[in-house]
């Protein structure tokens, strides 16, 4: 199975609007660190020293921004993926690459409340995130489940659900940092089949 990766803006831009583009996301990356997604549009353009209409000519809306921002973290999933998919241990490596979901969709509040919400939104912006780590983990959930490690009618949707759900979980409280893995192992005990791996 080909994994696609989102691409960048598929016209090449003129220096000026790429320098705006780069400023933009890199200013959006702090808010988001900083505030969580809901962070002020506003804010990020003037920090980024534009007008709000440069920002929304770039980005149409705030789930295309956050889209973009989380392209990154997308593209080390998919590779972490392409890695693990040849692991001796295929239950290991699934729950070991949602761990890293979980990881990453914690790096901005909010972030995986979106994820949720738009997970079967074809339409959303954040599709180009929801695709292509529904298709890398399709590859390793078809190998735990041919392992016997996992039952059959798991499937990527619900992982991908849970693991948001784990991380909005954990960004509610931030004082138990154990609290993603614990529920996490949770998860890993409820997914094992009649021929499980052992540890």
């Amino acid at each position: 199975m080909t994994i696609s990766t989102a691409q960048t803006p598929p016209r090449p831009m003129r220096a000026d609007a790429r320098r705006n583009y780069d400023r933009l996301l890199s200013e959006a990356r702090t808010a988001f660190a900083e505030h969580g997604t809901d962070a002020s549009l506003e804010d990020i353009a003037r920090r980024a020293g534009v007008g709000i209409g440069t920002l929304y000519r770039h980005f149409p809306n705030r789930h295309a921004l956050m889209n973009a921002v989380f392209q990154e973290a997308v593209t080390s999933l998919i590779t972490r993926s392409r890695e693990l998919a040849g692991a001796e241990q295929p239950c290991r490596a699934l729950v070991e690459w949602l761990s890293a979901i979980i990881t990453h969709a914690g790096e901005y509040r909010g972030l995986a409340q979106a994820l949720m919400s738009t997970s079967r939104d074809e339409n959303s912006a954040l599709a180009q995130c929801n695709v292509p780590l529904r298709e890398a983990g399709t590859v390793l959930l078809g190998r735990a489940q041919a392992s016997g490690a996992v039952r059959s009618e798991v499937s990527i949707d619900d992982l991908l659900q849970l693991t948001n759900a784990i991380a909005l979980a954990a960004e509610q409280s931030p004082e138990d940092p154990e609290l993603a893995e614990r529920l996490l192992m949770l998860t890993l005990q409820g997914l094992k089949g009649a021929r499980a791996e052992e540890g």
